[in-house]
């Protein structure tokens, strides 16, 4: 089936643009900031002790923002956005206005900078799911999700071809982040309120619900072993091109852009077999690079797999396990918890290769890639045991209007 058969009934632009501006507004500055307040961190001049610290006020803010960030009114969601990127752009120019070697002026910095994440990403991806019909929320999340990545490599290419330093850096995200505003809001406004009354399931009741912990389960375990292996790929990457060290920026900027393309067919793919399946085989995928790695990761060309495999799981896991699951799961409910529990494993694991750094040197290569591919393994077992969040109904639909058009073209070429 192709792509627009599967956007035949596709959303009106007014209803989805203003997520769609929010979407690419948000992740791109995410992503970005992220990275950068990371990088400002590691570049001072600390002890372990106080590096783990800084970077664990940033993450702690995040967690405590996330949760209270999601009781916000579904009716009142629009003009809670807007103050939250607001917020955001506030809060990416404050490490430029305010420099100080002073470490506990930074940790409030850094505090107030992971709140200025939590607070609105999840309603932000609660926001984007309302705007979108299940039937086709993995196609226009795995789209959103591309536009995300080829923005992100666009926008490192441009830091990197003009020069531009840290702090410049940082001044040019802001000016992206506070340019979504006016767009956004025009946008929003034009759209009109959505007349939502959901019900509001409390965060124990959402937790104790079979199917959330049948998904919820393997992606926690999947995102302490990415996260905990990331120390053990860079060690492993510069002893592999020791003697080409550019290769590990470019292999990178390769996997982004595998990353993108695959987000966009994986989102396809969820929509015409179900997410289940899209997942599992991220997991395969995820498990045989680690595995490949454990085999021959002193031969170069392993590493040239692992990338390409790691795209395709990446792009994959993008847009079903940030973009529609939990939209999925949530069905007719407020979908800002479940996106705060779906998230959160995610961002607070990227906590993980801060405090595995220290130790990466003294693990042993081979052994943390044979026990990460075998635990990514065993993880595929709880999806085994998960229901499809994709109605089997609307499955049947599909295949038979997809049978219906085939029967019709093959009468008119035989008529």
């Amino acid at each position: 089936m192709s792509p627009m058969n599967i956007l035949k009934n596709r959303i009106p632009l007014r209803q989805f643009a203003p997520a769609a501006v929010l979407i690419l507004d948000s992740l791109v500055w995410f992503t970005l900031f992220n990275q950068i307040l990371s990088n400002l961190v590691d570049s001072m001049a600390l002890t372990s002790t106080e590096n783990i610290f800084l970077h664990g006020i940033y993450y702690a803010g995040i967690a405590i923002a996330a949760v209270p960030g999601a009781l916000v009114s579904v009716r009142k969601r629009e003009n809670y956005l807007f103050v939250w990127m607001l917020f955001g752009s506030f809060m990416t120019a404050l490490p430029v206005i305010i420099i100080s070697k002073q470490i506990y002026v930074n940790a409030l910095i850094l505090g107030f900078a992971g709140a200025s994440v939590g607070l609105g990403l999840p309603s932000c991806l609660a926001y984007f799911a309302d705007s979108t019909a299940v039937e086709n929320r993995g196609t226009y999340g795995g789209i959103a999700w591309s536009a995300v990545g080829f923005s992100v490599l666009g926008f490192a290419f441009g830091i990197s071809s003009l020069g531009l330093s840290t702090l410049q850096t940082l001044l040019a995200l802001t000016v992206w982040r506070a340019a979504g505003l006016p767009i956004f809001f025009v946008l929003s406004k034009l759209r009109g309120i959505t007349e939502q009354s959901p019900s509001r399931p409390a965060y124990g009741a959402i937790l104790r619900r079979r199917d959330v912990a049948l998904y919820l389960l393997p992606w926690i375990m999947f995102s302490i072993i990415n996260f905990a292996e990331v120390p053990i790929v860079m060690k492993g990457l510069k002893t592999s091109f020791a003697e080409q060290p550019w290769l590990i920026d470019y292999i990178g900027f390769i996997e982004f852009a595998i990353s993108g393309v695959f987000a966009a067919i994986g989102g396809v793919i969820a929509d015409q077999v179900g997410r289940k399946r899209v997942v599992i085989t991220g997991f395969v995928i995820f498990g045989i690079e680690y595995a490949v790695l454990s085999l021959f990761s002193e031969i170069p060309a392993s590493w040239y797999v692992y990338t390409v495999f790691d795209g395709i799981a990446w792009g994959m896991f993008a847009s079903v396990f940030f973009m529609t699951i939990w939209g999925d799961l949530a069905q007719t409910s407020q979908k800002d918890k479940f996106y705060v529990l779906g998230g959160l494993p995610y961002l607070l694991a990227s906590f993980i290769p801060v405090l595995v750094n220290p130790f990466a040197q003294g693990i042993e290569t081979t052994t943390a890639f044979s026990l990460a591919s075998f635990f990514l393994f065993i993880a595929v077992l709880p999806l085994v045991y998960a229901p499809e969040t994709l109605p089997e109904k609307k499955i049947q639909e599909r295949e038979l209007r997809d049978y219906v058009e085939r029967a019709k073209k093959a009468k008119e070429k035989y008529a």
